[in-house]
């Protein structure tokens, strides 16, 4: 029988945690420093809680200098202060995204988590009760576990949710405090009861997590992108994910996706969730522009997702399977990353699938669709190699 101080329900919780909740406790432990009186004083200054406000629009908006000289203000007033250090840490997280890939930067962002750590203790006490203590201390350890999590160390990842597992539950309980905390409690709701369904071979670990309602969440979240303030980009980003992953409502996710490109154009990540979501909504007209922004960046995992979209848009649109085909292929010889682009393999797959069909080339389709099944986590194309015969 499986104890609670077994790592093995915590390698569950990492993924569970990790993959969609951790961001989050960043712009929870922010919402605090904008409502809760403190001995820190920052909790009750509004002018800085306006600046931090402002430096995050900045970070959204890839504007690092300017984000940088806003935080710096902040961090003149409040030396020390561990939002300072979680800051930093956030500004590193998008400028040199995906952070798991730059080994050097990737150290360094680790350092500045385990500073903040060092902040927490010696501004509350060790294992303080403060609530301002528990939810930096879970940003820092969420941050730090999804960096294990992404570098595959499962058991250092499971060690640092363990420890922030407590505090999300207490969280659960701040919901109706304030618009903001609907995007935790949310998220918690939602995934708690999606990941065993989808993975069942975590279902008897369960036992140790209070239950959820995918209901209930899809409405919490949805909340804190209307009423949220610190936590509204995040929900819709969370969201557009949901959407077009799990729940197959490309419409829905479209209207979330939108509305993350109207604050930020200048954001990559969220453009390219737009691009796809109006590609899937067959919206290809006005997926133009942000095809042109896709196509000028040719680093990273970018060009991936361009190629992939061109595809769908030859497929789909301009029924050319020999244009299609061939933007499939260049796709696929293009590195991706698991955490942003894994999906865009599997949809060039089931597209060279789908042409190979259409071709008479059953056994070709076959083939392709199995390596649909080798990478897809969307259950539209995960239903639709499932179905192929």
């Amino acid at each position: 029988m499986l104890r609670w101080d077994s790592t093995k329900p915590f390698i569950s919780l990492s993924q569970i945690v990790m993959n969609f909740t951790l961001r989050i406790f960043f712009f929870i432990a922010l919402f605090i420093v904008s409502s809760r009186p403190s001995r820190a004083q920052l909790l009750n200054d509004p002018s800085t809680v306006k600046l931090i406000q402002k430096g995050l629009d900045h970070i959204y908006n890839t504007e690092y200098a300017e984000a940088n000289s806003v935080l710096h203000q902040v961090e003149k007033k409040y030396p020390n202060h561990p939002v300072s250090y979680i800051l930093d840490s956030f500004v590193m997280y998008w400028q040199y995204l995906p952070i798991k890939d730059n080994a050097a930067k990737s150290k360094e962002y680790i350092n500045k988590l385990n500073q903040c750590l060092d902040a927490i203790t010696k501004r509350y006490g060790k294992n303080s009760t403060d609530p301002e203590a528990v939810f930096y201390t879970i940003v820092a350890r969420g941050y730090i576990a999804m960096m294990y999590n992404y570098n595959g160390e499962l058991i250092s990842a499971a060690g640092e949710a363990k420890k922030a597992y407590n505090a999300l539950i207490t969280g659960l309980k701040l919901t109706e405090k304030n618009p903001e905390f609907y995007f935790t409690s949310g998220m918690y709701n939602y995934y708690v009861e999606l990941y065993p369904e989808d993975h069942a071979i975590v279902k008897p670990l369960m036992i140790f997590f209070k239950n959820g309602d995918r209901s209930l969440g899809l409405k919490q979240v949805d909340i804190a992108t209307r009423q949220g303030v610190i936590t509204r980009a995040e929900a819709c980003f969370y969201l557009s994910h949901i959407y077009l992953e799990h729940e197959t409502n490309f419409a829905k996710a479209l209207t979330y996706t939108q509305k993350l490109v109207n604050w930020y154009p200048q954001n990559q990540i969220f453009n390219m969730v737009n691009t796809e979501a109006l590609i899937l909504n067959g919206k290809f007209d006005e997926a133009e522009k942000g095809m042109h922004m896709l196509k000028a960046n040719t680093k990273s995992f970018y060009p991936v997702a361009y190629n992939t979209f061109q595809g769908l848009i030859y497929e789909k649109d301009a029924k050319n399977d020999s244009a299609a085909q061939k933007s499939y292929l260049t796709a696929l010889r293009t590195p991706h990353d698991d955490q942003y682009t894994r999906e865009y393999y599997a949809m060039s797959y089931a597209g060279l699938a789908r042409i190979a069909n259409r071709a008479g080339n059953k056994t070709k389709a076959k083939e392709y669709y199995k390596k649909v099944l080798e990478k897809a986590e969307y259950k539209s194309i995960v239903k639709e190699a499932k179905a192929f015969k």
